[in-house]
């Protein structure tokens, strides 16, 4: 087989080239309403077409009033002469030494400048008299005082969480440009395995990696298809691939990426495709291959469970955010490490840990002891990958770590 493309690279070097094969192959924009566009990558940058708030208005309830007749009026009182609520403006003019009721939100009644609040007051026959000291100007919103017209509320590759939605809805937009999210297809392979539920034979295992990628993926927001399990069957495989890669945007197998005699997916796509690269220097995943055949890239990760786990939380993620446009970063948090680490080979690792916030809010990692990448129950007691840097060795407690949290830990 030519082996004209790189093997065995660093971490930093299969990012880079990631995000080179990504921003080629980036996906195209569509139409999104607001409702259904939690977590998605906006295309577009958003100029707001109306200021926020549009108009003066009251930020408390209470009485809205001009502040000049403060000093004439404070002992005897102001003459109420009628409400504003929220919605349409009544038309109320205010003359000297009257007030109009308000409530919060409200237009600010022509001639007034100034909210005085309900809990400082008392009415009696028609007349409103204030407790407490009240400053030109309390308690009113001015028009543009959040937002501007034409001012850039958003900006292409920005992720779009609850508050931003509210902010292009308070601005009148309905839908936004998103980019599209990539259509995925799920294989995990070997003669071994056997669905969930069914009874064992001697030699099977359960594929675990299927219900991990799937779940993963539904994290990201996607609706990964999961294709039926590879054989090993040269044959079969090469059918299957090649009828996924018509139709899905990345494909994603997990096993046979290895050199062993039955791992058949760098033949597939040196002779239908090109590989990008195959062979990282990390632990646990070193064998990934990345490759595409026509516009359809495919990230064949190692069957191990926590193999597929690490590879895919540092670049799988980051292969779907790079075809989404997607310019926030990740969360990379740095944790306060609990106790001693003993790291005996250069590879880059990802180490499993637990997360956890104290009392005072600082953030420590306590790492697991369980390294092999078979060991899927430390996975699943941990909630964060530690990433011990390459040419690192032991690691003392107290160290800050990087890490790359499994979900929205912190979001």
């Amino acid at each position: 087989m030519n082996q004209n493309y790189p093997q065995k690279i660093s971490f930093s070097e299969a990012q880079a080239i990631i995000d080179d094969v990504a921003a080629a192959n980036r996906l195209e924009d569509e139409r999104v309403p607001l409702a259904r566009a939690l977590n998605r990558v906006l295309a577009e940058d958003i100029v707001a077409s109306v200021a926020l708030p549009n108009f003066d208005n009251a930020a408390m309830d209470g009485y809205a009033l001009r502040a000049e007749d403060l000093n004439e009026y404070a002992k005897s009182g102001f003459e109420i002469i009628g409400e504003q609520f929220a919605g349409a403006p009544t038309g109320w003019v205010i003359g000297q030494g009257q007030c109009v009721r308000i409530t919060t939100g409200s237009i600010l009644p022509e001639g007034t400048d100034t909210i005085a609040i309900k809990e400082d007051s008392s009415e009696e026959q028609g007349v409103v008299k204030f407790h407490a000291p009240i400053k030109f100007g309390a308690n009113i919103r001015r028009a543009g005082e959040d937002v501007a017209v034409d001012d850039n509320i958003a900006k292409a590759g920005q992720i779009l969480k609850a508050a931003r939605l509210s902010l292009l809805a308070a601005v009148g937009l309905h839908d936004v440009s998103c980019t599209k999210r990539p259509t995925v297809a799920i294989f995990t392979s070997g003669d071994e395995l056997q669905a969930p539920g069914q009874p064992l034979q001697a030699g099977q295992i359960y594929d675990s990696n299927r219900v991990l990628l799937q779940n993963l993926l539904v994290g990201e927001g996607l609706e990964p298809v999961a294709w039926p399990v590879l054989p090993d069957d040269p044959a079969r495989i090469e059918s299957a691939l090649k009828d996924a890669a018509f139709s899905f945007d990345v494909v994603i197998t997990c096993g046979g990426v290895s050199a062993g005699e039955k791992d058949y997916l760098p033949a597939f796509l040196q002779e239908h495709g090109q590989i990008h690269f195959w062979k990282v220097r990390m632990k646990p995943g070193m064998p990934i291959l990345f490759g595409q055949v026509g516009k359809t890239l495919f990230l064949a990760l190692p069957g191990n469970p926590v193999s597929v786990l690490a590879t895919f939380l540092s670049l799988g993620r980051r292969l779907l955010d790079g075809l989404q446009g997607r310019l926030e970063p990740r969360s990379l948090l740095r944790a306060q490490l609990s106790q001693n680490i003993s790291k005996q080979h250069a590879r880059l690792e990802f180490m499993r840990g637990d997360l956890h916030i104290d009392n005072q809010g600082m953030i420590s990692v306590t790492p697991n002891a369980a390294t092999g990448s078979h060991r899927l129950r430390a996975a699943a007691e941990s909630n964060a990958l530690i990433m011990l840097s390459e040419g690192e060795g032991n690691i003392s407690a107290g160290t800050m770590m990087r890490v790359i949290p499994y979900g929205r830990w912190l979001s």
